[in-house]
Protein backbone atom coordinates (compact mmCIF):
# COMPACT_ATOMS: atom_id res chain seq x y z
CA UNK A 1 0.00 0.00 0.00
CA UNK A 2 1.08 3.60 -0.69
CA UNK A 3 0.29 6.75 1.29
CA UNK A 4 -1.83 8.17 -1.53
CA UNK A 5 -4.20 5.22 -1.03
CA UNK A 6 -5.02 6.34 2.54
CA UNK A 7 -7.39 9.19 1.57
CA UNK A 8 -5.12 11.94 2.88
CA UNK A 9 -4.96 15.54 1.64
CA UNK A 10 -2.44 16.49 -1.03
CA UNK A 11 -0.70 18.85 1.43
CA UNK A 12 -0.14 15.99 3.86
CA UNK A 13 1.14 13.70 1.13
CA UNK A 14 3.69 16.37 0.20
CA UNK A 15 4.76 16.65 3.85
CA UNK A 16 5.18 12.87 4.02
CA UNK A 17 7.30 12.90 0.90
CA UNK A 18 9.43 15.73 2.32
CA UNK A 19 10.18 13.50 5.32
CA UNK A 20 11.53 10.86 2.96
CA UNK A 21 8.81 8.28 3.65
CA UNK A 22 7.80 6.16 0.68
CA UNK A 23 5.32 3.62 2.08
CA UNK A 24 3.32 3.41 5.33
CA UNK A 25 4.40 1.06 8.08
CA UNK A 26 2.12 -1.77 9.18
CA UNK A 27 0.68 0.15 12.14
CA UNK A 28 -0.01 3.13 9.85
CA UNK A 29 -1.68 0.94 7.26
CA UNK A 30 -3.99 -0.55 9.89
CA UNK A 31 -4.66 2.48 12.11
CA UNK A 32 -5.09 5.41 9.72
CA UNK A 33 -8.20 4.08 7.86
CA UNK A 34 -9.86 3.12 11.18
CA UNK A 35 -9.30 6.59 12.67
CA UNK A 36 -10.51 8.30 9.48
CA UNK A 37 -13.68 6.19 9.66
CA UNK A 38 -14.50 7.54 13.12
CA UNK A 39 -13.65 4.62 15.44
CA UNK A 40 -11.87 4.69 18.78
CA UNK A 41 -8.78 2.50 18.72
CA UNK A 42 -6.67 0.51 21.13
CA UNK A 43 -3.35 -0.15 19.40
CA UNK A 44 -0.45 -2.22 20.63
CA UNK A 45 2.84 -1.71 18.85
CA UNK A 46 6.45 -1.66 19.91
CA UNK A 47 8.56 1.47 19.73
CA UNK A 48 10.05 2.36 16.36
CA UNK A 49 7.10 1.12 14.30
CA UNK A 50 5.86 4.55 13.20
CA UNK A 51 2.89 4.82 15.54
CA UNK A 52 3.29 8.59 16.05
CA UNK A 53 2.41 9.24 12.41
CA UNK A 54 -0.29 6.57 12.67
CA UNK A 55 -2.35 8.99 14.76
CA UNK A 56 -0.77 12.34 13.74
CA UNK A 57 -1.73 12.06 10.06
CA UNK A 58 -5.45 11.18 10.46
CA UNK A 59 -5.74 13.65 13.36
CA UNK A 60 -4.54 16.57 11.24
CA UNK A 61 -6.58 15.34 8.26
CA UNK A 62 -9.88 15.28 10.18
CA UNK A 63 -9.34 18.56 12.06
CA UNK A 64 -8.38 20.38 8.84
CA UNK A 65 -11.78 19.61 7.34
CA UNK A 66 -13.55 21.90 9.83
CA UNK A 67 -12.17 25.23 11.00
CA UNK A 68 -12.00 25.71 14.77
CA UNK A 69 -12.30 28.91 16.78
CA UNK A 70 -8.50 29.02 17.06
CA UNK A 71 -8.60 29.82 20.79
CA UNK A 72 -8.94 26.48 22.58
CA UNK A 73 -7.40 23.13 21.55
CA UNK A 74 -9.55 20.60 19.74
CA UNK A 75 -7.12 17.70 20.13
CA UNK A 76 -5.02 16.65 23.12
CA UNK A 77 -2.09 14.21 22.93
CA UNK A 78 -0.74 13.00 26.27
CA UNK A 79 2.77 11.58 26.65
CA UNK A 80 4.63 10.29 29.73
CA UNK A 81 7.92 12.16 29.24
CA UNK A 82 9.16 15.53 28.06
CA UNK A 83 11.36 13.98 25.38
CA UNK A 84 8.44 12.08 23.87
CA UNK A 85 6.24 15.18 24.02
CA UNK A 86 8.81 17.16 22.04
CA UNK A 87 9.23 14.38 19.51
CA UNK A 88 5.48 13.96 18.97
CA UNK A 89 5.07 17.72 18.77
CA UNK A 90 7.68 17.98 16.02
CA UNK A 91 5.92 15.29 13.96
CA UNK A 92 2.48 16.89 14.29
CA UNK A 93 3.80 20.41 13.58
CA UNK A 94 5.36 19.20 10.31
CA UNK A 95 1.87 18.22 9.11
CA UNK A 96 -0.24 20.90 10.85
CA UNK A 97 1.61 23.87 9.35
CA UNK A 98 0.87 22.51 5.85
CA UNK A 99 -2.86 23.00 6.46
CA UNK A 100 -2.63 26.26 8.47
CA UNK A 101 -3.18 24.66 11.86
CA UNK A 102 -1.30 25.35 15.08
CA UNK A 103 0.23 22.82 17.44
CA UNK A 104 2.16 23.51 20.64
CA UNK A 105 3.88 21.41 23.32
CA UNK A 106 3.74 21.94 27.10
CA UNK A 107 5.77 20.04 29.68
CA UNK A 108 7.31 20.51 33.11
CA UNK A 109 10.87 21.33 34.06
CA UNK A 110 10.90 24.66 32.20
CA UNK A 111 9.38 28.11 32.76
CA UNK A 112 5.62 28.13 32.41
CA UNK A 113 5.17 31.72 31.16
CA UNK A 114 6.35 31.12 27.55
CA UNK A 115 3.91 28.20 27.34
CA UNK A 116 1.10 30.41 28.65
CA UNK A 117 1.89 33.00 25.96
CA UNK A 118 1.65 30.37 23.22
CA UNK A 119 -1.69 29.13 24.55
CA UNK A 120 -3.07 32.68 24.58
CA UNK A 121 -2.30 33.01 20.86
CA UNK A 122 -4.62 30.06 20.22
CA UNK A 123 -3.93 26.46 19.17
CA UNK A 124 -5.64 23.52 17.49
CA UNK A 125 -3.58 20.58 18.79
CA UNK A 126 -1.90 20.37 22.19
CA UNK A 127 0.80 17.84 23.11
CA UNK A 128 1.39 17.66 26.85
CA UNK A 129 2.73 15.78 29.83
CA UNK A 130 0.06 15.25 32.53
CA UNK A 131 1.60 17.34 35.32
CA UNK A 132 2.12 20.57 33.37
CA UNK A 133 -1.26 20.15 31.64
CA UNK A 134 -3.06 20.10 35.00
CA UNK A 135 -1.01 23.08 36.22
CA UNK A 136 -2.14 25.14 33.23
CA UNK A 137 -5.75 23.98 33.50
CA UNK A 138 -5.78 24.63 37.26
CA UNK A 139 -4.60 28.21 36.70
CA UNK A 140 -7.30 28.60 34.02
CA UNK A 141 -4.88 29.23 31.18
CA UNK A 142 -6.21 26.18 29.39
CA UNK A 143 -9.77 25.14 28.57
CA UNK A 144 -10.22 21.46 27.66
CA UNK A 145 -14.02 21.56 27.27
CA UNK A 146 -13.79 21.58 23.46
CA UNK A 147 -11.50 18.59 23.02
CA UNK A 148 -12.71 16.40 20.16
CA UNK A 149 -9.77 13.96 20.12
CA UNK A 150 -7.87 12.52 23.06
CA UNK A 151 -4.72 10.49 22.34
CA UNK A 152 -2.64 8.54 24.85
CA UNK A 153 0.83 7.77 23.53
CA UNK A 154 2.88 5.18 25.47
CA UNK A 155 -0.06 4.67 27.83
CA UNK A 156 1.61 1.78 29.66
CA UNK A 157 4.64 3.94 30.46
CA UNK A 158 2.32 6.65 31.75
CA UNK A 159 0.81 4.18 34.21
CA UNK A 160 4.25 2.84 35.16
CA UNK A 161 5.29 6.38 36.13
CA UNK A 162 2.29 6.70 38.46
CA UNK A 163 0.06 9.03 36.43
CA UNK A 164 -3.20 7.19 37.24
CA UNK A 165 -4.63 10.01 39.38
CA UNK A 166 -3.60 12.66 36.86
CA UNK A 167 -5.29 10.68 34.07
CA UNK A 168 -8.52 10.56 36.09
CA UNK A 169 -8.37 14.34 36.64
CA UNK A 170 -7.81 14.95 32.94
CA UNK A 171 -10.75 12.73 31.98
CA UNK A 172 -12.95 14.90 34.20
CA UNK A 173 -11.86 18.00 32.26
CA UNK A 174 -12.49 16.73 28.72
CA UNK A 175 -15.94 16.13 27.19
CA UNK A 176 -17.49 12.69 27.50
CA UNK A 177 -18.40 12.85 23.80
CA UNK A 178 -15.03 12.61 22.07
CA UNK A 179 -12.85 10.32 19.99
CA UNK A 180 -10.16 8.47 21.96
CA UNK A 181 -7.03 6.66 20.80
CA UNK A 182 -4.83 4.64 23.12
CA UNK A 183 -1.39 3.46 22.01
CA UNK A 184 0.67 1.13 24.15
CA UNK A 185 3.72 -1.11 23.76
CA UNK A 186 2.26 -3.64 26.22
CA UNK A 187 -1.25 -4.80 27.04
CA UNK A 188 -1.38 -5.24 30.81
CA UNK A 189 -4.45 -5.50 33.03
CA UNK A 190 -4.01 -1.81 33.88
CA UNK A 191 -4.19 -0.93 30.20
CA UNK A 192 -7.32 -3.07 29.78
CA UNK A 193 -8.94 -1.26 32.71
CA UNK A 194 -7.98 2.15 31.33
CA UNK A 195 -9.29 1.24 27.86
CA UNK A 196 -12.56 0.08 29.41
CA UNK A 197 -13.02 3.47 31.08
CA UNK A 198 -12.15 5.64 28.08
CA UNK A 199 -12.94 3.89 24.81
CA UNK A 200 -16.28 3.43 23.08
CA UNK A 201 -16.55 0.33 20.89
CA UNK A 202 -12.83 0.45 20.04
CA UNK A 203 -11.06 -1.28 17.19
CA UNK A 204 -8.19 -3.36 18.57
CA UNK A 205 -5.03 -3.22 16.46
CA UNK A 206 -1.87 -5.23 17.06
CA UNK A 207 1.05 -5.27 14.67
CA UNK A 208 3.61 -7.25 16.68
CA UNK A 209 3.38 -9.83 19.45
CA UNK A 210 3.73 -8.45 22.96
CA UNK A 211 7.22 -7.86 24.35
CA UNK A 212 9.29 -8.71 21.31
CA UNK A 213 12.33 -6.91 19.99
CA UNK A 214 12.44 -5.67 16.42
CA UNK A 215 13.97 -8.18 13.99
CA UNK A 216 16.28 -5.45 12.70
CA UNK A 217 18.11 -5.37 16.06
CA UNK A 218 21.05 -7.77 16.48
CA UNK A 219 21.28 -8.69 20.16
CA UNK A 220 24.36 -9.97 21.95
CA UNK A 221 25.53 -10.51 25.53
CA UNK A 222 29.00 -10.24 27.06
CA UNK A 223 29.44 -11.93 30.45
CA UNK A 224 31.85 -9.71 32.32
CA UNK A 225 32.87 -8.91 35.89
CA UNK A 226 31.33 -5.70 37.19
CA UNK A 227 34.74 -4.14 37.75
CA UNK A 228 35.75 -5.00 34.16
CA UNK A 229 32.71 -3.47 32.45
CA UNK A 230 34.23 -0.09 31.74
CA UNK A 231 37.44 -1.55 30.29
CA UNK A 232 35.40 -3.85 28.03
CA UNK A 233 33.15 -0.99 26.90
CA UNK A 234 36.14 1.20 25.98
CA UNK A 235 37.71 -1.76 24.16
CA UNK A 236 34.53 -2.39 22.13
CA UNK A 237 34.11 1.28 21.19
CA UNK A 238 37.75 1.80 20.16
CA UNK A 239 38.34 -1.57 18.50
CA UNK A 240 35.08 -1.42 16.54
CA UNK A 241 35.38 2.32 15.87
CA UNK A 242 31.75 2.71 16.90
CA UNK A 243 30.23 5.96 15.73
CA UNK A 244 27.12 6.86 17.74
CA UNK A 245 26.33 4.95 20.92
CA UNK A 246 23.45 5.21 23.39
CA UNK A 247 24.46 3.67 26.74
CA UNK A 248 21.97 2.85 29.48
CA UNK A 249 22.84 2.84 33.18
CA UNK A 250 20.52 2.07 36.07
CA UNK A 251 21.24 5.17 38.20
CA UNK A 252 21.94 8.87 37.67
CA UNK A 253 25.15 8.60 39.69
CA UNK A 254 26.28 5.70 37.51
CA UNK A 255 25.57 7.74 34.36
CA UNK A 256 27.62 10.67 35.64
CA UNK A 257 30.52 8.46 36.73
CA UNK A 258 30.70 6.56 33.44
CA UNK A 259 30.50 9.83 31.50
CA UNK A 260 33.49 11.20 33.43
CA UNK A 261 35.55 8.06 32.79
CA UNK A 262 34.78 8.01 29.06
CA UNK A 263 35.52 11.73 28.76
CA UNK A 264 38.89 11.07 30.43
CA UNK A 265 39.63 8.74 27.49
CA UNK A 266 39.14 11.64 25.10
CA UNK A 267 35.68 10.56 23.94
CA UNK A 268 32.89 13.02 23.12
CA UNK A 269 30.25 12.04 25.67
CA UNK A 270 27.38 13.52 27.69
CA UNK A 271 24.99 12.26 30.36
CA UNK A 272 21.21 12.65 30.29
CA UNK A 273 18.92 11.86 33.22
CA UNK A 274 16.25 13.32 35.49
CA UNK A 275 18.62 15.59 37.43
CA UNK A 276 19.56 17.48 34.26
CA UNK A 277 17.52 20.55 33.39
CA UNK A 278 15.09 20.27 30.51
CA UNK A 279 17.00 22.84 28.46
CA UNK A 280 20.21 20.83 28.95
CA UNK A 281 18.49 17.58 28.01
CA UNK A 282 16.96 19.10 24.89
CA UNK A 283 20.26 20.64 23.78
CA UNK A 284 22.23 17.45 24.53
CA UNK A 285 19.80 15.28 22.59
CA UNK A 286 19.95 17.63 19.62
CA UNK A 287 23.76 17.56 19.65
CA UNK A 288 23.69 13.76 19.84
CA UNK A 289 21.31 13.56 16.88
CA UNK A 290 23.51 15.94 14.88
CA UNK A 291 26.64 13.90 15.60
CA UNK A 292 28.31 16.60 17.71
CA UNK A 293 28.27 14.17 20.64
CA UNK A 294 29.45 10.63 19.94
CA UNK A 295 28.21 8.90 23.10
CA UNK A 296 25.07 9.54 25.16
CA UNK A 297 24.88 7.92 28.61
CA UNK A 298 21.31 7.85 29.90
CA UNK A 299 19.03 6.38 32.50
CA UNK A 300 15.64 4.93 31.59
CA UNK A 301 14.23 8.43 31.26
CA UNK A 302 15.45 8.03 27.67
CA UNK A 303 14.25 4.47 27.18
CA UNK A 304 11.09 5.51 25.40
CA UNK A 305 10.25 8.38 23.18
CA UNK A 306 13.67 9.05 21.69
CA UNK A 307 13.50 8.91 17.92
CA UNK A 308 17.11 8.97 16.72
CA UNK A 309 17.58 8.11 13.08
CA UNK A 310 20.45 5.81 12.15
CA UNK A 311 21.52 5.00 15.71
CA UNK A 312 23.76 1.94 15.20
CA UNK A 313 24.54 0.93 18.80
CA UNK A 314 22.70 0.62 22.10
CA UNK A 315 24.58 -0.67 25.14
CA UNK A 316 23.05 -1.94 28.36
CA UNK A 317 25.89 -1.07 30.72
CA UNK A 318 23.58 -2.01 33.61
CA UNK A 319 20.85 -4.55 33.00
CA UNK A 320 17.34 -3.21 33.67
CA UNK A 321 15.49 -4.57 36.69
CA UNK A 322 12.21 -4.69 34.72
CA UNK A 323 12.41 -7.04 31.70
CA UNK A 324 10.05 -4.91 29.58
CA UNK A 325 12.47 -1.98 29.86
CA UNK A 326 15.03 -4.03 27.93
CA UNK A 327 12.70 -4.09 24.91
CA UNK A 328 12.15 -0.35 25.11
CA UNK A 329 15.87 0.37 25.51
CA UNK A 330 17.03 -1.62 22.51
CA UNK A 331 14.09 -0.24 20.52
CA UNK A 332 16.11 2.98 20.16
CA UNK A 333 18.16 1.24 17.45
CA UNK A 334 16.99 -0.74 14.43
CA UNK A 335 14.31 1.83 13.61
CA UNK A 336 12.68 2.66 10.29
CA UNK A 337 14.09 -0.43 8.61
CA UNK A 338 17.72 0.34 9.49
CA UNK A 339 19.54 -2.43 11.36
CA UNK A 340 21.18 -1.87 14.73
CA UNK A 341 23.17 -3.70 17.40
CA UNK A 342 22.18 -4.02 21.06
CA UNK A 343 25.01 -5.08 23.40
CA UNK A 344 24.41 -6.07 27.02
CA UNK A 345 27.24 -6.21 29.57
CA UNK A 346 26.06 -8.76 32.13
CA UNK A 347 27.87 -9.19 35.43
CA UNK A 348 27.56 -12.24 37.69
CA UNK A 349 24.89 -10.60 39.88
CA UNK A 350 22.83 -9.60 36.83
CA UNK A 351 22.36 -13.06 35.36
CA UNK A 352 18.92 -13.37 36.93
CA UNK A 353 17.88 -10.17 35.12
CA UNK A 354 19.15 -11.69 31.86
CA UNK A 355 17.15 -14.87 32.47
CA UNK A 356 14.00 -12.82 33.10
CA UNK A 357 14.53 -10.92 29.84
CA UNK A 358 15.08 -14.13 27.87
CA UNK A 359 11.92 -15.59 29.40
CA UNK A 360 9.99 -12.51 28.32
CA UNK A 361 11.41 -12.64 24.78
CA UNK A 362 11.02 -16.43 24.66
CA UNK A 363 14.49 -16.71 23.19
CA UNK A 364 18.12 -16.97 24.24
CA UNK A 365 20.32 -13.98 23.53
CA UNK A 366 23.65 -15.08 21.99
CA UNK A 367 26.67 -14.81 24.29
CA UNK A 368 29.92 -13.63 22.71
CA UNK A 369 33.45 -13.86 24.10
CA UNK A 370 35.95 -11.03 24.05
CA UNK A 371 39.38 -12.43 24.83
CA UNK A 372 40.94 -10.90 27.89
CA UNK A 373 37.74 -9.21 29.04
CA UNK A 374 34.74 -11.49 29.35
CA UNK A 375 34.43 -14.12 32.07
CA UNK A 376 33.98 -16.96 29.60
CA UNK A 377 37.01 -16.02 27.50
CA UNK A 378 40.58 -17.27 27.64
CA UNK A 379 42.40 -15.42 30.38
CA UNK A 380 45.68 -13.76 29.31
CA UNK A 381 48.84 -15.28 30.77
CA UNK A 382 49.61 -12.18 32.81
CA UNK A 383 46.35 -12.62 34.77
CA UNK A 384 47.13 -15.12 37.53
CA UNK A 385 43.57 -15.60 38.74
CA UNK A 386 40.14 -14.20 37.82
CA UNK A 387 37.33 -15.16 40.27
CA UNK A 388 34.06 -16.53 38.82
CA UNK A 389 35.82 -17.44 35.58
CA UNK A 390 35.82 -21.20 34.96
CA UNK A 391 38.89 -21.28 32.72
CA UNK A 392 40.83 -19.05 35.11
CA UNK A 393 39.94 -21.17 38.16
CA UNK A 394 41.18 -24.27 36.35
CA UNK A 395 44.53 -22.70 35.42
CA UNK A 396 45.22 -20.79 38.65
CA UNK A 397 47.58 -22.10 41.27
CA UNK A 398 45.97 -23.41 44.46
CA UNK A 399 48.15 -21.13 46.58
CA UNK A 400 47.01 -18.04 44.65
CA UNK A 401 43.36 -18.99 45.05
CA UNK A 402 43.88 -19.43 48.80
CA UNK A 403 45.47 -15.97 49.02
CA UNK A 404 42.46 -14.44 47.25
CA UNK A 405 40.03 -16.26 49.56
CA UNK A 406 41.92 -15.08 52.67
CA UNK A 407 42.06 -11.51 51.37
CA UNK A 408 38.33 -11.46 50.63
CA UNK A 409 37.58 -12.89 54.07
CA UNK A 410 39.80 -10.26 55.69
CA UNK A 411 38.07 -7.51 53.74
CA UNK A 412 34.67 -8.85 54.82
CA UNK A 413 35.73 -8.91 58.51
CA UNK A 414 37.04 -5.35 58.22
CA UNK A 415 33.75 -4.14 56.76
CA UNK A 416 31.81 -5.92 59.51
CA UNK A 417 33.96 -4.33 62.25
CA UNK A 418 33.55 -0.92 60.63
CA UNK A 419 29.77 -1.35 60.54
CA UNK A 420 29.69 -2.36 64.23
CA UNK A 421 31.93 0.55 65.24
CA UNK A 422 29.85 3.06 63.34
CA UNK A 423 26.54 1.72 64.62
CA UNK A 424 23.48 3.94 64.70
CA UNK A 425 23.72 7.59 65.62
CA UNK A 426 21.43 7.16 68.60
CA UNK A 427 23.31 4.31 70.26
CA UNK A 428 26.73 5.94 69.86
CA UNK A 429 25.32 9.18 71.20
CA UNK A 430 23.81 7.35 74.17
CA UNK A 431 27.10 5.60 74.92
CA UNK A 432 29.10 8.84 74.84
CA UNK A 433 26.50 10.49 77.06
CA UNK A 434 26.65 7.67 79.62
CA UNK A 435 30.45 7.85 79.66
CA UNK A 436 30.23 11.58 80.27
CA UNK A 437 27.80 11.02 83.15
CA UNK A 438 30.12 8.45 84.74
CA UNK A 439 33.09 10.84 84.53
CA UNK A 440 31.06 13.59 86.14
CA UNK A 441 29.90 11.24 88.92
CA UNK A 442 33.50 10.23 89.68
CA UNK A 443 34.47 13.89 89.89
CA UNK A 444 31.60 14.55 92.31
CA UNK A 445 29.80 16.81 89.89
CA UNK A 446 26.28 16.72 88.55
CA UNK A 447 25.97 16.04 84.85
CA UNK A 448 25.42 19.31 83.01
CA UNK A 449 22.11 19.80 81.22
CA UNK A 450 22.05 20.28 77.53
CA UNK A 451 22.03 23.95 76.81
CA UNK A 452 23.58 24.97 80.17
CA UNK A 453 26.45 27.45 80.03
CA UNK A 454 30.08 26.46 80.43
CA UNK A 455 32.13 27.78 83.39
CA UNK A 456 33.93 30.08 81.00
CA UNK A 457 30.70 31.71 79.89
CA UNK A 458 29.60 32.08 83.56
CA UNK A 459 32.81 33.95 84.40
CA UNK A 460 32.27 36.18 81.44
CA UNK A 461 28.77 37.04 82.66
CA UNK A 462 30.10 38.07 86.12
CA UNK A 463 32.45 40.64 84.60
CA UNK A 464 31.12 44.21 84.40
CA UNK A 465 29.95 45.19 81.00
CA UNK A 466 31.58 48.00 79.13
CA UNK A 467 29.78 50.79 77.28
CA UNK A 468 27.63 49.79 74.40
Amino acid sequence: MLFDQLALRVELLKAIKAKGYTAPTLIQTKAIPVILNGRDILARAQTGTGKTDAFALPLVEILSRKKGNGRHPRALVLTPTRELALQVGESIKAYARKVSMRCTVVYGGVRINPQIDRLRRGIDILVATPGRLLDLAGQRYLNLSRIEFLVFDEADRMLDLGFSEEISEILDLVPAERRTMLFSATYTQQIRNLAGRMLQDPKYIEVTPSNTAAESVIQKVHLVGRSDKRALLIHLITRGNWSRILIFTRTKHGANKLTEKLAAQGMSVAAMHGNKSQSFRTRTLEEFKNGEIRILVATDVAARGLDISNLPYVVNYDMPGIPEDYVHRIGRTGRAGVSGIAVSLVSHDEKLHLQAIEKLLKQKIPVEKVDGYTEDSDVPDFVLFRPNCVSSEKKADKAIKEIVVRRNASKQRSQTRKAKTTGSGKSSGAKSKSRSVRRNDKAGKKPSRSGSRSPQSSNQRSKPRGRR
